[in-house]
């Protein structure tokens, strides 16, 4: 099985180019990325989404949500999360770094497990 060599929350952005994050949103991004490292896949997913819907104008929630499904093979998913980071905000480095290491999905699908 093939991995992406995308690092764990490769752009994890908890400070929006536009304000801070509420400190619940940044908690909720802290405990996915704790349960991605033990491995506890649903659980960091259901943080991210969970981050989303405390704060929808963040896009580092979008970003970690993208960078979840990038690590378990979802590159699909974790493009359109990426996508939504950017229809908020187009400049997003994060997401567009993220996007990059993804390549086009021809690519994407050459890499999938």
């Amino acid at each position: 099985m093939k991995w992406l060599s995308i690092p764990l929350f490769l752009g994890l952005s908890l400070v929006s180019a536009h304000a801070a994050p509420d400190p619940a949103v940044t908690a909720l991004l802290t405990q996915a990325q704790d349960a991605q490292i033990r491995g506890e896949g649903e659980k960091a997913l259901r943080m991210a989404q969970a981050a989303i819907v405390a704060d929808p104008a963040h896009t580092g929630s979008y970003v970690a949500l993208g960078d979840i499904y990038a690590r378990q093979g979802h590159s699909e998913y974790a493009r359109s999360y990426y996508d939504l980071a950017l229809s908020i905000d187009p400049q997003d480095a994060a997401a567009l770094k993220a996007i990059a290491v993804l390549g086009t999905p021809a690519q994407a699908a050459s890499n999938a497990p």
